[in-house]
């Protein structure tokens, strides 16, 4: 313990910051000198998970108690993980606030408030200067003044927040210049109308619509994005109109909507898509750079979707059937409609295949054989099945024995 005293205290702060702030905290009880070294930590973390009533209002009398006097000038990061029940958004508001005045740079709050929709941030959030991070999750209110400016924010996360209005959520988007990572999952049984994302510095976006969530229709433009999300489970009638994404290298889509013309044809420079989707789209998009396609096979009809996309992706390198883990419905394909003429893809670029979940039907055996027949440069085909051993084994013998175009692709059983 000497050997560490003799430590100077910058020494000792960053030591301190490898640990949670509460055990940080308790070295205070070691001497005189460590009584106060906490206080100048750049980093801050509080919640009250699995606390009892009593440990709650303990925490509460701390805060309010010494966060106004903690010493660091600049907070890299504060965040509060805490439980609506024991907390009122007054306290909340006011550390928030604190934490402003230290020019903090990362800023997440995670507070339970079900069915309320309290107001815990104050108005000079939305002005903040130094915020480079901003997460927020809970049933936390967005009042988005007119006036909001957030020059530094790069990062925003917004889980299941509710918004004042729906102007709130483009105003508060409007006020971020460089924002370049943005995180939204709207909320069940919330109405938005029709959210707009119009970013032109967005990097990376990721969007969640629940299954009951009241809407029109979404926006979206973000001419610079190379990275998209979409979960969309809604089962109202709506569109999504996506347009100017031509620096798009990577999307991750799950639908249930049934026009996903515009869709699919907002997202053609992809190198790498996942898609899960019911509808089809009868118009021929070319995705010249798409090398590898993860394609779910959660409904019946996966197969004509399939086929759609072998023909537009001419560069197609690594191909993945697999099937989403939250999704219901009837996994098995129902048929499988060779093609005419066999994919550009299939006979000169594809060197990969992973089928997961693989039930071994005629019709998945069919789609397998022909894939193994026609694809000259496969370098590796791997075949995972749930089957129990007797009828899995002669679904390997049946693959295994079928004619492959590719002198040198490797049968892999999981």
């Amino acid at each position: 313990m000497d050997r560490i005293s003799g430590l100077s205290d910058e020494v000792l702060i960053k030591i301190l910051m490898f640990v949670r702030t509460k055990v940080a905290v308790s070295t205070s009880l070691l001497s005189k000198r460590w009584e106060y070294l906490w206080m100048w930590l750049p980093k801050l973390e509080y919640g009250d998970r699995y606390s009892s009533p009593s440990e709650c209002k303990r925490l509460e009398c701390f805060l309010d108690k010494n966060l106004p006097l903690h010493r660091a000038p600049v907070l890299e990061s504060f965040r509060l993980d805490l439980s609506s029940s024991y907390f009122t958004p007054e306290s909340i508001k006011l550390w928030v606030v604190i934490a402003l005045s230290h020019c903090v740079r990362e800023l997440e709050v995670i507070y339970d408030s079900y069915p309320e929709k309290p107001n815990i941030l104050p108005s000079n959030l939305y002005t903040c200067k130094s915020l480079v991070v901003l997460k927020l999750d809970g049933g936390i209110l967005m009042d988005v003044p007119r006036m909001a400016f957030l020059p530094s924010l790069k990062t925003l996360y917004l889980l299941t927040v509710r918004y004042f209005n729906e102007e709130s959520l483009q105003r508060l988007l409007s006020s971020c210049p460089v924002l370049e990572d943005l995180s939204v999952d709207f909320s069940e049984n919330d109405c938005m109308g029709k959210p707009t994302v119009v970013v032109p510095s967005l990097l990376s976006l990721s969007l969640y619509i629940p299954h009951s969530f009241d809407i029109d229709g979404i926006v979206i433009e973000t001419p610079s994005l190379t990275h998209f999300k979409l979960m969309d489970h809604n089962n109202k009638s709506h569109y999504c109109l996506v347009k100017n994404m031509p620096n798009l290298i990577e999307a991750d889509i799950d639908v249930a909507f049934p026009n996903i013309k515009s869709l699919i044809g907002s997202i053609t420079s992809v190198k790498r898509l996942v898609l899960c989707s019911e509808a089809m789209y009868d118009k021929s998009f070319l995705f010249n750079k798409l090398k590898h396609l993860k394609l779910c096979r959660c409904n019946e009809h996966s197969s004509d979707l399939l086929v759609r996309l072998l023909k537009d992706s001419s560069n197609l390198q690594a191909l993945d059937l697999f099937e989403m883990a939250d999704h219901d419905g009837n996994f098995d394909m129902v048929y499988w409609n060779q093609p005419s003429t066999v994919p550009q893809c299939i006979l000169l670029s594809l060197q990969t295949l992973n089928w997961s979940e693989y039930a071994g039907t005629p019709e998945e055996r069919d789609l397998a054989v022909y894939i193994l027949k026609n694809a000259v440069h496969l370098k590796t085909t791997t075949i995972s099945s749930v089957e129990v051993e007797v009828p899995k084994f002669e679904m390997i013998k049946e693959l295994a024995l079928s004619p492959r175009a590719s002198t040198t692709c490797q049968l892999v059983f999981d």
